[in-house]
């Protein structure tokens, strides 16, 4: 019999962290960026757990960071996926807002979404139950899972130890911050010891990170384009490690061309999509979320660019074919 273990992976960008629950039903939470699908499993195996091994793969939400292996472990392994019931529906109909693809431009290769999951279902993996704590606040899917035995969060993008999830604030207003602050209510009554995010360390003080996330989102509820800028910030920064980089003479067109570029500039700064370039650049480079390098603008955070090759494809939703069901 396998003996119970939570493993945690602090991964570099552009993947999200994973979790492996190890167990008598093993357990992924999350699994990474598409370019590093191949380090997934190979990190799976050094841990102890054979990809066929796997149970069933959970999804905290589906960005391209935290989804991007599904398809190399579904396709090779049969790995059955469960996600919220919401973005369950948008991927396995290969809506064009699946992993909303297109508005950010991350390219995700297809997958299915075998179990839908609600708020308070719970996931048995042989000894121990995870509970599932629906958080709709980074995305309107976004879930949170919870070991009670030994009181551990894993919360994905809702909140980390020095930052949150950015929030689509422009189309849900500031509702999106009430609810991101139910969702901290709600999380900080839980008996947490630690808790696990989709970036950055393990917090060992979980209750602090909540506390500083709940005073952040507050301050935003009165300056609500503070919310907006961090949005446009931590988008375009993933956009240019992903691309590894862009020359400085593509970067107007790349972002004209972008959804949530267009979106933010004139629906939430009241700005035609060419007056908001300057003033993104400036703060990027102000903030040091993006540098300019050999006349490349580039992210200012480390990551480890994928492959040309890998980029070139660009697969997105609406290259997906229906899967089977």
């Amino acid at each position: 019999m396998k003996e119970f273990s939570i493993l945690f992976f602090q991964r570099q960008f552009p993947s999200a962290n994973m979790v492996l629950i190890k167990d008598q039903l093993p357990v992924l939470i999350d699994t990474g960026y598409g370019s590093d699908a191949t380090e997934t499993e190979q990190l799976i195996r050094a841990a102890g757990v054979a990809p066929e091994e796997l149970y069933q793969i959970l999804n905290t939400h589906y960005h391209s960071d935290h989804v991007g292996g599904n398809h190399y472990l579904q396709q090779h392994y049969g790995v059955k996926i469960g996600a919220h019931k919401w973005e369950a529906h948008l991927v396995n109909s290969c809506d064009l807002e699946a992993c909303t693809c297109e508005w950010l431009d991350q390219p995700v290769e297809p997958y299915r979404v075998d179990v839908p999951l609600s708020d308070q279902d719970e996931i048995q993996t042989g000894t121990r139950t995870l509970q599932v704590l629906h958080i709709p606040a980074h995305t309107l899917g976004h879930l949170c899972f919870y070991e009670p035995e030994e009181g551990i969060l894993i919360c994905g993008d809702f909140f980390h130890g020095d930052d949150i999830g950015w929030l689509n604030i422009f189309r849900e207003g500031v509702a999106a911050i009430l609810r991101a602050l139910e969702g901290l209510d709600r999380v900080s009554l839980l008996p947490i010891q630690k808790a696990y995010s989709g970036h950055g360390p393990m917090m060992e003080k979980p209750r602090t990170a909540i506390d500083t996330a709940k005073r952040r989102y507050e301050k935003w509820l009165k300056e609500p384009e503070k919310i907006a800028w961090h949005g446009c910030k931590r988008i375009f920064a993933y956009a240019l490690m992903i691309k590894n980089g862009l020359p400085r003479e593509e970067v107007t067109n790349y972002l004209i061309s972008c959804g949530w570029f267009r979106d933010f500039a004139r629906y939430f700064f009241q700005l035609q999509p060419e007056e908001f370039i300057r003033p993104l650049l400036e703060e990027m480079l102000r903030s040091g979320a993006a540098r300019w390098q050999d006349n490349r603008l580039v992210a200012g955070a480390p990551f480890r660019a994928p492959s040309q090759e890998w980029i070139k494809r660009n697969i997105k939703p609406k290259d997906w074919k229906v899967p089977p069901t």
